[in-house]
């Protein structure tokens, strides 16, 4: 989930494509500031989106290797002289690679970057399906009307991508006749057999004998 990144506007610095008297790239376009920064920022500053990298003045290393928009190599330079080259494309200085020697910076406009990025994790949480368990519950004695209906609905469930549980539930004297649980369990699993595989197989836990089906790809 997006936390807040602020953006503040630069103060103007002298730049081959400003002449004076004209209106300097920063004006126009204002830079965006990694968190460590906007903590002490005060007052004005309108919520963007997260950080995840380091930005612009927050970069400071003494030498780094500067890709440009198109993924074009512009050398080894210091942090100054790329974010200079940063100010007069009207592009953010992005640090990419940090743990690369030297770390590796790009220039981009990083709003737009962060704008793209949520849309394509938001068209990825869409199509993301979670797969969940579903438990269907008999008793040794269950007759036939509702052992369908549960037959039914663990076919929906299967059908829907879930993984289904099966249980069957022994009490009291029940426990001297497991053998018609796993006996309803096969029988379960055999009606399942065209859209589920057996994952695990029937085994008595307690009181319980369960297995799992999972749908078949």
């Amino acid at each position: 989930m997006a936390k807040n990144l602020h953006i503040l506007p630069r103060t103007p610095r002298p730049s081959p494509l400003c002449p004076e008297g004209s209106r300097p790239l920063e004006e126009v376009r204002p830079r965006f500031r990694s968190p460590a920064q906007i903590q002490n920022v005060e007052g004005g500053a309108s919520v963007i989106s997260i950080a995840t990298h380091q930005l612009n003045e927050d970069i400071r290393d003494k030498e780094l290797r500067l890709i440009g928009s198109g993924g074009e190599q512009l050398g080894i330079m210091s942090a100054d002289e790329a974010l200079r080259i940063a100010d007069e494309k009207g592009m953010d200085l992005v640090k990419i690679s940090p743990q690369a020697n030297p770390p590796v910076c790009k220039l981009m406009d990083y709003g737009k970057f962060r704008f793209e990025q949520g849309k394509r994790e938001k068209e990825a949480r869409k199509n993301q399906h979670v797969v969940e368990i579903k438990e269907i519950r008999m008793s040794p004695g269950i007759d036939v009307g509702d052992f369908n209906v549960k037959l039914k609905n663990a076919q929906k469930f299967l059908s829907e991508g879930n993984r289904v549980k099966v249980s069957v539930r022994f009490r009291g004297r029940e426990m001297a006749h497991t053998d018609i649980g796993r006996k309803l369990l096969d029988q379960f699993a055999e009606q399942c057999a065209g859209i589920a595989n057996v994952d695990k197989g029937a085994k008595l836990e307690g009181r319980n004998m369960s297995m799992f089906l999972s749908p078949k790809k």
